[in-house]
């Protein structure tokens, strides 16, 4: 495989279809929440060089795009996917890596923040130097949370006044420390046990 991952463009247009495909089905595989996306707004991210994409000969692989948020004071990296074929070879930190530094260099000011149910992702992060947060510590542009809307779990945010949900806040702050790795290693078992007893709280009957 001769797998590039670049900065999205105007020549990557033709790949919008198949990342909303992709992302969708991903997260009816996994049963999670996930915001959906249009192509109109990935051929906008794309447009704006708000986006890196991965690509082995022209075959889509992977991707991921930025948002930012009060002015640029923070940035989050969105919809990160990998196609199903390229799967399990370690390109999802990879693509994450790239879209880390490239947002570093393009909002060296902003704070870097995500929200997300998935294990791997909060791994990737935990790696690159975030730290978990309570949402308060995240943007408050009503924009952002707006996007929730399209997601499976949107409810339970609404009911929390946005201060918490399925998802987990975690937060890159570029002025407290430079990129080094966290002094203890990311813990699948603590994780998943977190995760249960959202899912026993916010889901009961």
């Amino acid at each position: 495989m001769n797998i590039s991952i670049v900065i999205a463009q105007e020549e990557h247009f033709k790949y919008a279809q198949v990342i909303c495909d992709t992302i969708e089905s991903s997260a009816l595989l996994r049963g999670t929440g996930i915001a959906k996306r249009t192509p109109e707004y990935i051929l906008k991210k794309m447009e704006n060089k708000d986006a890196v994409i991965a690509l082995d000969n022209g075959t889509f692989a992977g991707f991921c795009y930025i948002e930012s948020w009060q002015d640029s004071n923070y940035v989050a990296h969105s919809g990160l996917i990998v196609h199903p074929d390229y799967r399990n070879l370690g390109l999802a930190k990879k693509i994450k890596s790239k879209v880390f530094d490239y947002s570093l260099q393009k909002y060296p000011n902003a704070k870097v923040f995500g929200i997300t149910t998935g294990l791997a992702v909060m791994k990737i992060n935990s790696e690159l130097g975030y730290k978990p947060v309570p949402f308060s510590e995240l943007t408050t542009d009503p924009s952002f949370w707006k996007g929730c809307q399209t997601c499976t779990n949107y409810e339970i945010l609404k009911s929390k006044e946005n201060k918490m949900c399925l998802c987990t806040g975690m937060l890159y702050d570029p002025k407290e420390k430079a990129k080094i790795p966290p002094k203890h290693p990311f813990n699948v078992r603590i994780w998943n046990r977190l995760k249960k007893i959202k899912q026993a709280l916010f889901l009961e009957d």
